[in-house]
């Protein structure tokens, strides 16, 4: 399909299921894709954090861009994720998500060496040039080591070689910069999106065009509602649904600190929330991630109950 240009909307960064044996459960991920595009999002952005790229090997990654762009059968926009080291390693990645029918490309900057800003700039340029597709930016300082500079991202907005940046910078100043620039510099469509779960509402009275919320996996009429709430300028309602989900937002502390860490704990509660909701076969997670006690789970459990979820 066309990708609309800005993407607006609610882009949930899509959970990979897997079997106990940990090969992708595809009949769970097309579930997933049908909770999700009935849930009323707006896109689906796969092989990102929340759907444990990192953790998965090339014929996984292929297995969830064949399994997703066909069975989303053009209803919404897939964006698929090519994070990886280096440009050539990106490359590979664009390839294989194009020719399986992918919108659009998702790329972190270059990482694990270490990466000078103009080396960040050519790694983009390259991406869009040799690929001709949609390019987004991934700003994920936490994993990559390597901020994104608002200057930088404007820069390549500006010459049509990224169609829209992913935030997840945690970094709101930088954010605001991006989305002020953009009004003035930019080309025409650019996207800003928050890869936040818990300032949705802020983000979209600053102007940001949408969000990219892991939790949306579990909750994606909430955040829908949010976003529509927030779009219309109702603010009080936008409040009210935002603090709904800042507290189911709070399953991701479900694992004990001591044993296990964050992605363990934050991407083990999502998939335990989407197997306890029946959406999912199995909540197992990636190795060598640690997996939720019965205990931690019950947590999960209690935050689904409050939100009205199960």
């Amino acid at each position: 399909m066309t990708l609309p240009a800005p993407l607006t909307g609610v882009v949930p960064p899509v959970c990979t299921p897997l079997t106990p044996e940990y090969e992708v459960d595809t009949g769970s991920l097309t579930r997933l894709v049908d909770h999700l595009v009935g849930g009323g999002v707006d896109g689906l952005f796969i092989l990102g954090s929340s759907s444990e790229a990192a953790y998965l090997p090339d014929g996984h990654r292929r297995t969830v861009v064949d399994t997703v762009v066909r069975h989303v059968a053009g209803q919404v926009p897939v964006l698929a994720g090519v994070i990886d080291m280096t440009t050539l390693r990106v490359l590979d990645h664009a390839r294989t998500a194009l020719a399986a029918g992918a919108d659009a490309l998702v790329a972190t900057a270059p990482f694990y060496t270490r990466t000078h800003p103009a080396e960040i700039d050519r790694h983009f340029r390259e991406l869009a040039g040799r690929t001709g597709a949609p390019v987004f930016a991934y700003d994920l300082p936490v994993s990559v080591h390597t901020k994104l500079a608002p200057e930088l991202v404007l820069s390549l907005a500006a010459d049509g070689v990224l169609a829209g940046l992913k935030d997840s910078s945690g970094d709101e100043t930088s954010f605001r910069k991006v989305i002020a620039g953009a009004r003035e510099t930019a080309a025409p469509g650019f996207s800003v999106l928050t890869g936040s779960e818990t300032v949705v509402d802020a983000a979209i009275a600053m102007g940001a065009h949408g969000a990219v919320p892991g939790l949306a996996n579990v909750d994606p009429q909430g955040f829908v509602r949010l976003y529509e709430y927030a779009r219309s300028g109702d603010a009080e309602k936008a409040r009210t649904e935002q603090e709904r989900l800042l507290e189911l937002f709070g399953m991701i502390t479900a694992g004990d600190p001591a044993r296990m860490g964050m992605s363990s704990s934050a991407l083990g509660a999502f998939k335990a929330a989407l197997h306890l909701r029946g959406v999912i076969a199995s909540p197992t997670t990636a190795h060598p991630q640690i997996p939720l006690s019965p205990a931690e789970v019950d947590h999960v459990r209690a935050h689904l109950t409050a939100a009205g979820l199960l």
